[in-house]
């Protein structure tokens, strides 16, 4: 089972655009012996990057942070072990109400250090139960309409940030799935049903067992053998529609040059 918190050391990890409100975490975290703090990350890019690399009990997450937000980033690691999180925010009670159920806690700026030491606790209290929020959450974040915008990649031995509208097409591979973008392919360890799940479906098709396609670079299709299409991409590039995804061709009529098909 997991390990007991009496063994070890809570790894936190605090994130926030604003130097002063780290700070202010910082002190109030170090002065728990129970805790551990990993890193700081003031933007959504670095906290993801963190998270892969510290693997954090626990993250301390600014909602309002500019590029990626604190939901961008649980979006990010979707499909991961995600860690508890308590959100700190500026918001009004409202907006966190739909959140309440799924982050351990939040924190509203400015808090004081009782607040502070009462959701610590808490976390320790909860620490198993949270990550499945924190899970929970990202489902809720979906069902809302959000959809991650990026996904941390690999590129040889080098992790990237990939926009996920500059994406071709998406293709099978092994344990993972290539995201084919321009002249380059990046490896994403998921499946092509999650990929699909995340991915925008009024933006990206599944035409195969093996792809799935941005529709903004279908340029036409062309009715091939046994019931399946040529896809061709705008760069030239040839995908196959499957007969068995040929009930998805309907969406294909917005497109410029399909309407025939």
């Amino acid at each position: 089972g997991p390990r007991s918190m009496a063994e070890r050391r809570l790894r936190a990890l605090i994130v926030d655009d604003e130097p002063p409100a780290r700070t202010w975490v910082r002190r109030q975290l170090e002065g728990d012996p129970d805790v551990e703090i990993v890193g700081e990350a003031e933007d959504g890019f670095a906290a993801v990057s963190a998270i892969e690399e510290h693997e954090p009990d626990l993250v301390l997450l600014d909602v309002q942070m500019p590029g990626l937000d604190g939901f961008g980033v649980l979006e990010m690691l979707a499909g991961r072990k995600l860690p508890a999180i308590v959100f700190i925010t500026a918001f009004d009670r409202y907006a966190v109400r739909a959140f309440e159920v799924n982050a351990i806690d939040y924190l509203m700026k400015p808090f004081s250090r009782d607040r502070f030491a009462g959701t610590l606790s808490k976390v320790k209290a909860q620490l198993e139960k949270s990550a499945a929020g924190a899970q929970r959450l990202v489902t809720h974040l979906r069902q809302d309409g959000r959809r991650p915008e990026w996904l941390l990649v690999r590129a040889g031995d080098r992790s990237r940030f990939l926009k996920l509208r500059d994406v071709d097409f998406v293709e099978a591979a092994k344990n993972s799935v290539l995201l084919h973008a321009g002249a380059d392919s990046y490896s994403f360890r998921t499946t092509m049903k999650a990929m699909e799940e995340a991915l925008d479906p009024g933006r990206f098709l599944r035409i195969h067992r093996s792809t799935i396609v941005n529709l903004e670079r279908v340029k036409e299709l062309e009715p091939w053998f046994n019931g399946e299409y040529r896809v061709i991409l705008k760069d030239g590039r040839i995908l196959t529609l499957s007969a068995n995804y040929r009930s998805e061709l309907a969406r294909f009529k917005s497109l410029p040059d399909a309407g025939e098909a």
